[in-house]
């Protein structure tokens, strides 16, 4: 079977001229002319994008999600191939339904009809690693169920394998191949088919968005079924809406497209910054939209995390972009360890400055704030800088919140909306509020520590000057005594900040 597979691939590769990128080293690139010659069936007068993008179509749905997925490592590959890749649409067939209804029953270990009040055959979605059908649960909910394919696994590992063969060859052939590390992109795309082929966590994830969302005030987000949930299938709440890619039927619907947009960044930027927990995938397919304007958020296999430092950097260097601040960009990139310490921070500062005023002369309604982070991972990447892979997922994400908010509103100025909601995020963390904020997050455990510093202060004082003793242990003893004073006058410092805490905490 791998074989077979093998001797496929070889021959879309050989069809495409996708032996470009094999025999472009000094050592192999005499033998393109003779292959050009022997293979009549070969199609090599398109861009080389373009043919990659065929190639991967023509391989299946794990190589075209691979192309998906690469189009968003703009920082690793060249601009004109992740441009094409991001074309790949993943509209895969369904598979039977007697296969999906034969899993189900096999998840559930009983007949369907003994688990749903209705089940409906058809699906209404498929994709490349799963497919959605409706069903009504005995108490009369409406649900959507996700089923995993049948033998998803066992074609992801053989087409995985083969992928890491194909970027082996790359590596070692191919005169970018050391710099572009494809062996750690397909490592990378590995991982986040594992993760999408885990329904348990998916419902997790959803679960996780829908609670940080509990408002609902401009975002639904699915309720999980968790009594219906296994690893290979899940089962949610029924969302109605209409695509948010149908902006005729929004219009028809007297929804406000330029508030809808402006909701978007909103909902974007809360993710990010507020929670450190954003949905990584939201293209159009994925997000409906209610009648009264509100969002549908769908599909959960990625969703990406940032630490509170993550948090802080971003936003600050979102704002010194914003007020043209190039050295602080340098010297943050340096704080924050992914700068090698010993980059200079003015060669750096001038590298930001060539990519960012070109663009700021021009209005900023024509100005793309994905293609300015793009362009800074990339002059990065010229300083020794490892971007972060979370910092790749907020990349992708926000290119496709960009578009989207472009196509609802040409007139989006997404700067203009970012700055205010950034600087009060900033004033929040770091400001009076922030230090509130985190005394009460630390309240609990001051708590705890509170009850034992008498204790604790007992323990260090209780040293007893001996006169017997010799100078040189006397004088030790002194200092002791003195640290142990300065001690206590922190360890009254500490009391009076835990019962400012407990006061906020408990008032």
């Amino acid at each position: 079977m791998r074989f077979l597979r093998l001797i496929k691939i070889i021959f879309v590769v050989l069809r495409f001229g996708l032996d470009e990128f094999l025999l472009a080293h000094a050592r192999t690139r005499w033998l393109r002319g003779p292959l050009n010659l022997l293979l009549f069936f070969r199609n090599v007068s398109r861009p080389r994008a373009v043919r990659l993008r065929l190639a991967l179509e023509t391989l299946g749905p794990i190589f075209v999600k691979f192309g998906q997925m690469l189009s968003t490592r703009r920082d690793l590959i060249p601009t004109d191939i992740a441009d094409e890749l991001a074309k790949l649409q993943d509209q895969v067939p369904p598979f039977p339904s007697d296969q999906a209804v034969a899993l189900l029953e096999e998840a559930f270990g009983k007949p369907l009809c003994e688990v749903f009040k209705e089940f409906d055959e058809t699906p209404v979605a498929s994709a490349s690693v799963a497919q959605v059908h409706f069903a009504v649960l005995p108490d009369g909910r409406e649900a959507a169920v996700k089923v995993l394919r049948p033998g998803i696994e066992r074609v992801i590992g053989h087409d995985v394998a083969l992928l890491e063969i194909c970027a082996g060859l790359m590596e070692r052939w191919w005169e970018d191949g050391k710099r572009l590390k494809p062996k750690l992109v397909v490592a990378e795309f590995e991982k986040y088919l594992h993760d999408e082929l885990d329904m348990m966590r998916e419902a997790a994830n959803c679960s996780q968005l829908r609670r940080n969302f509990a408002d609902a005030r401009l975002l639904l987000v699915p309720e999980v079924y968790w009594d219906w949930c296994s690893e290979s299938v899940m089962v949610m709440e029924r969302m109605q809406g209409l695509p948010i890619s149908s902006i005729s039927g929004l219009r028809a619907a007297g929804i406000d497209l330029p508030k809808l947009a402006a909701n978007g960044v909103e909902i974007f930027y809360t993710q990010v910054f507020r929670d450190g927990f954003f949905h990584a995938d939201m293209h159009p397919g994925n997000i409906l939209v209610t009648h009264d304007g509100r969002y549908v958020a769908m599909d959960f296999g990625i969703v990406g995390t940032l630490t509170v430092s993550d948090k802080s950097y971003l936003a600050q260097n979102f704002i010194a972009f914003f007020n043209r601040d190039y050295k602080r960009v340098a010297e943050l990139h340096i704080e924050s360890g992914w700068a090698p310490a010993n980059t200079r921070v003015d060669e750096f500062e001038a590298a930001i400055r060539s990519v960012c005023e070109p663009i700021f002369d021009k209005p900023l309604r024509e100005v793309s704030f994905g293609k300015v982070l793009l362009r800074l991972f990339q002059t990065s990447r010229r300083f020794g800088i490892q971007v972060q892979p979370q910092l790749v997922l907020l990349q992708k994400t926000l290119l496709n919140i960009e578009g989207l908010g472009l196509q609802l509103d040409p007139e989006l100025d997404l700067w203009k909306t970012a700055k205010p909601w950034l600087e009060r995020w900033m004033g929040e963390q770091v400001g009076w509020r922030g230090f509130l904020k985190n005394l009460r997050a630390e309240a609990p455990r001051y708590a705890n520590l509170l009850p034992q510093l008498p204790r604790l202060l007992h323990q260090r004082l209780n040293v007893d000057l001996v006169d017997e003793a010799a100078p040189m242990l006397r004088e030790m003893l002194i200092q002791q005594k003195k640290r142990n004073a300065l001690l206590s006058v922190i360890a009254l410092l500490l009391g009076a900040s835990v019962l400012l805490t407990a006061y906020i905490y408990f008032v």
